[in-house]
């Protein structure tokens, strides 16, 4: 029966009503006892401590006979203070050794309840204003002494107000839990219909995409959690179908990335022959693999020799086997592997091209080389002219000897600048070379330059000329690295042109970008030798190079600076003996680099 959701809804519905309506009456009928006890024991302790109260029930008048008939009547005096109203509250005066009552407002006459805690207290000399909730009554007691006489005034309350209007509160409770009871039922039908019809139709909905049907849709007839639910099961089922029409489409998908891939990969049989081949892997091996005609190499023509097809397909995924072949001059890089589909089987095997990575290991080996052979040729000048100053120590003339030291700090100088080069290079690698970007005139740095070069120009005999289009703009940029590459390239012209020749620095502006060129007149770079020069440790004349202090990385530094600028350093092609370098940057600096 409960199986059922709307008899679920029913039966929550009317347990919801059941335990509100008990808490709320509940809780009304604790705070009307409360009440009445709060503002009966508020109301006595107010009048018992009024001290005119008291003063008139402790003084007597003179010639009074019968003290109990007076204290009675300042007490009838103050029924209304006291809500003593004959019926459900009295006051009773007793003889204050025996409990005897003397005088009384109960009609009945005459004290019959039996003596409670507070009027116990009151008999012995204390007041007694202790609350009981259990009791069926409120009372208050408390001693007095008039004219030579004990007396004690007790005040109780039978509490029959409070109940009976607990019994009105219950009888409401009963009325509206009746009412609630039926209004909640009719409600629980209302919307256990507003539920379980959309929930009926998606079950008709979902019963049609079990059978394959996804073009019904469902109205979504409302906003709340319902309609979100029918909206997405429409939703659902419009996905379901779209994967169903793209998995009908994958399997072009894929053929369009194996044909495209720059991998070369081929997959073969159980039996070796040849079941899909992409154009990479044809053009890798230099040779057509055609697929499925039984005409075509198997896998023991093209890679038995790395491995057999037996041992390949008894591998476990995810283990594989390597292997490298070289195939009209490049390097080719072989991994093969067993692959499973339900029930059958084959051999994959996927094809990488390593010649850049293997001429890039080989340049790596080169530098590593070259950097050995850098230090290891002032250590060696340096150790020999050592152990000679040692061997002929007191000897040797101090002109021969002052020689000598200068060519171990030459030496120990050109070393630093080497290793210098190689840190500044490897910041640059591992892009921790921050610069660090000013905004600086680019002609007044030009002009800077000139003016550095010039002395060391004309000891060689060289005739330097600055030519600079007036006005060129300022650019942001790192002004020490851009400093260090115009001071290397001057520096080079000054080197490598005979004493004598002609060195002339041109800049100006073109476009969104200001250039500075240097030609000269000099030895100049053979045309086989130029896409090499930015290379480092590359050097045409390695001697000559030496002999002028060179390490072979000053380009290679500037183009690394220029490059972080943005900007363009070049050999601009010319006729005639000599060299020009150009070097281009961005007018507003780099806008997005470094900062």
């Amino acid at each position: 029966m409960f199986r059922s959701l709307h008899m679920k809804l029913v039966l929550i519905m009317t347990l919801l009503i059941v335990s509100l309506m008990t808490v709320v009456g509940a809780f009304l009928i604790n705070s009307v006892v409360g009440f009445y006890l709060r503002d009966f024991y508020e109301r006595m302790e107010e009048v018992i401590t009024d001290v005119a109260f008291l003063r008139d029930l402790q003084s007597p008048t003179e010639g009074e006979e019968n003290g109990a008939e007076m204290v009675a009547q300042i007490l009838d005096s103050y029924t209304g203070v006291l809500g003593v109203d004959g019926r459900t509250r009295n006051y009773y005066v007793l003889e204050g050794q025996t409990g005897r009552c003397l005088a009384t407002s109960d009609p009945s006459g005459d004290l019959t309840a039996s003596y409670s805690n507070n009027l116990l207290s009151a008999l012995n000399g204390k007041e007694g204003f202790q609350s009981d909730p259990s009791a069926s009554y409120m009372d208050v007691a408390f001693p007095i002494q008039r004219g030579g006489e004990s007396y004690v005034i007790y005040i109780q309350d039978n509490r029959q107000t409070a109940a009976a209007l607990n019994s009105a509160i219950i009888d409401l409770v009963i009325r509206a839990l009746f009412f609630g009871l039926v209004i909640s039922i009719l409600l629980s039908f209302l919307l256990s219909k507003t539920m379980i019809i959309p929930i009926e139709r998606l079950t008709e909905g979902a019963e049609r995409v079990a059978e394959g049907d996804f073009s019904h849709k469902l109205q979504v007839a409302s906003r709340d959690e319902i309609g979100i639910l029918t909206g997405t099961f429409n939703a659902m089922a419009r996905q379901l179908q779209e994967t169903l029409d793209e998995v009908e489409n994958e399997r072009n998908k894929l053929d369009t990335l194996f044909l495209h891939m720059t991998d070369g990969v081929v997959a073969f049989s159980e039996s070796g022959a040849v079941i899909h081949a992409n154009p990479a892997a044809e053009r890798m091996l230099g040779r057509p693999v055609p697929v499925g005609s039984g005409e075509g190499p198997g896998y023991d023509e093209l890679f038995g020799n790395i491995a057999p097809l037996s041992r390949v397909l008894d591998l476990e995924p995810p283990d594989y086997l390597e292997g490298t072949r070289d195939v009209n001059g490049r390097s080719l890089e072989l991994l093969l592997a067993s692959f499973s589909r339900e029930k059958q089987g084959g051999v994959l095997v996927v094809i990488h091209d390593v010649t850049e990575q293997r001429k890039t290991e080989e340049m790596r080996r080169e530098f590593v080389a070259n950097v050995s052979h850098e230090l290891r040729t002032p250590l060696t000048n340096i150790r020999s002219y050592a152990e000679t100053l040692v061997d002929s120590a007191g000897t040797i003339p101090p002109q021969m000897e002052k020689n000598f030291l200068e060519v171990i700090l030459s030496e120990s100088d050109r070393m630093t600048h080497i290793v210098q080069d190689l840190l500044t290079l490897s910041r640059f690698d591992s892009g921790h070379s921050a610069l660090k970007m000013t905004s600086f005139p680019f002609g007044q740095t030009v002009e800077e330059v000139y003016n550095a070069t010039r002395l060391e120009a004309q000891r060689h005999g060289h005739q330097m000329s600055l030519d600079a289009e007036p006005g060129l703009p300022d650019i942001v940029g790192d002004r020490e690295r851009i400093v260090q590459v115009m001071m290397n390239v001057v520096s080079n012209s000054i080197k490598y042109t005979p004493d004598g020749g002609r060195i002339q620095i041109r800049a100006g502006r073109s476009g969104e970008r200001v250039w500075m060129e240097v030609e000269d007149n000099g030895i100049g770079i053979p045309a086989e030798d130029r896409p090499r020069i930015f290379e480092r440790f590359y050097r045409v004349d390695k001697a000559r190079s030496r002999e002028s202090g060179g390490t072979g990385l000053g380009l290679s530094i500037a183009k690394e600076i220029i490059d972080q600028h943005h900007g363009v350093i070049r050999l601009v092609d010319r006729s005639g003996p000599g060299l020009t370098v150009r070097i281009e940057l961005l007018v507003e600096g780099l806008g997005h680099g470094q900062e």
